[in-house]
């Protein structure tokens, strides 16, 4: 019985002095499909079992080693009777792996880890231990295909740990998120109100357009797109455009940023003095009729006044006796003040000289045909007579 219960505790402590649970330094001697033999200085090797080789599925063990390669195992299994001893890396690895990963989740540390496979749902990498990246932290916007990704180094963090459930889940997402939270602090911090940059449409919505300034979107309300009124964003921009905007207001607490592009362009009044001048007849729009007068666009943003006494050659009690909104008039400009932004009017000059024109036309052909008649010895008495004629017929 004490026989017995010696055998017992040698087999405990192991063959020459090796148990059970111990780490062993060693090279790999030999390399098979399904296992590789290890030398740790005994006189047998240690046996790796390919499922004992990685945390991931493995084909053959020549994926992960090769000859001569030194790595440090576990003894798991010692059989006396066969003089074997059943080895671990993957066991090695892991220990190490769950202690510096508990350290990194903590910590939020940012590293590098290489793609091993793209499987249903997302992306896996060997840490040691199996690590696995969800579809939806792989990156910031939609990927549909994965398989380009097995061989590459993505930057990511673990978002979610759990040793007993043997759970490592890591974000790519996460990082890049990061990265640009930092960006678009940084940006904020250098834009400045008043300043004019350029920058690309983003993104439509029916209430304006947002704009990427560096990494960072702001908004060009409806109102601030153009001088003249815009029924929809679309109507004048599409996304990719590249835009000039003047930065109107910078809100770092929030991160929002108001932008204008009509503030870079030329204004209503400022265009105006180029294309108008005291004199000129143009055409336009009534847009608003009030006691007084009425309101007519000559341009998009400018609008002149045609006083009461103005719009027709005959005297009106009010401006709704001869105009209505949205009618095209032709106006004559009197007075023109870009810096008020003041434009005085007439209808009814236009409508004198057009009368005028008539007038000077009718005069020219009747000297013409007076002319005419002269010159075949026709008298003015003969051509009445011949109007008497016609009206007695």
């Amino acid at each position: 019985m004490v026989e017995e219960n010696q055998n017992e505790m040698n087999g405990q402590q192991g063959l020459d002095g090796v148990e059970v649970n111990q780490l062993l330094t060693g090279t790999v001697s030999r390399v098979d499909e399904k296992q590789a033999l290890i030398d740790v200085g005994y006189k047998y090797d240690g046996i790796l079992p390919i499922s004992e080789v990685s945390s991931l599925h493995i084909e053959k063990v020549a994926d992960v080693l090769s000859e001569g390669q030194e790595i440090q195992v576990k003894v798991i299994r010692l059989d006396q009777e066969k003089d074997e001893m059943i080895v671990s890396k993957r066991a090695v690895d892991a220990e190490k792996a769950w202690d510096e990963l508990a350290g990194k989740f903590e910590s939020g540390e940012v590293f590098e880890a290489t793609i091993a496979d793209n499987v249903k749902g997302g992306l896996v990498v060997d840490l040691g231990v199996r690590g696995f990246i969800p579809a939806s932290h792989v990156e910031r916007h939609f990927v549909e295909d994965f398989s380009d990704y097995k061989g590459r180094t993505l930057s990511v963090k673990v978002i979610e740990l759990d040793k007993e459930k043997n759970k490592v889940i890591l974000s790519h997402r996460a990082v890049l998120e990061d990265e640009a939270d930092k960006q678009k602090q940084t940006v904020l911090d250098k834009l400045e109100p008043g300043s004019v940059i350029e920058g690309t449409v983003q993104r439509l919505t029916d209430f304006g357009a947002f704009v990427d300034v560096g990494g960072v979107d702001g908004l060009v309300h409806i109102s601030e797109i153009a001088w003249n009124h815009v029924d929809k964003p679309s109507d004048v921009l599409k996304e990719g455009d590249k835009v000039n905007v003047k930065i109107l207001k910078v809100d770092k607490e929030n991160e929002r940023i108001s932008l204008s592009i009509k503030a870079t362009l030329p204004g209503p009044w400022e265009q105006a003095t180029q294309d108008f001048k005291i004199g000129d007849v143009v055409q336009g729009t009534v847009k608003r009729l009030v006691s007084f007068g009425a309101f007519v666009e000559v341009a998009p943003g400018v609008e002149g006044l045609v006083h009461i006494s103005q719009i027709a050659n005959r005297h009106i009690g009010t401006p709704d006796e001869v105009l209505k909104e949205g009618e095209e008039v032709s106006v004559k400009i009197l007075d023109f003040n870009p810096e008020e932004e003041r434009m005085s009017l007439s209808i009814r000059e236009v409508q004198d000289e057009k009368q005028k024109q008539e007038t000077k036309k009718e005069v020219a052909a009747y000297q013409a045909e007076e002319s005419n008649a002269n010159g075949m010895g026709v008298t003015i008495g003969d051509r009445m007579g011949d109007l008497l004629k016609k009206f007695k017929s």
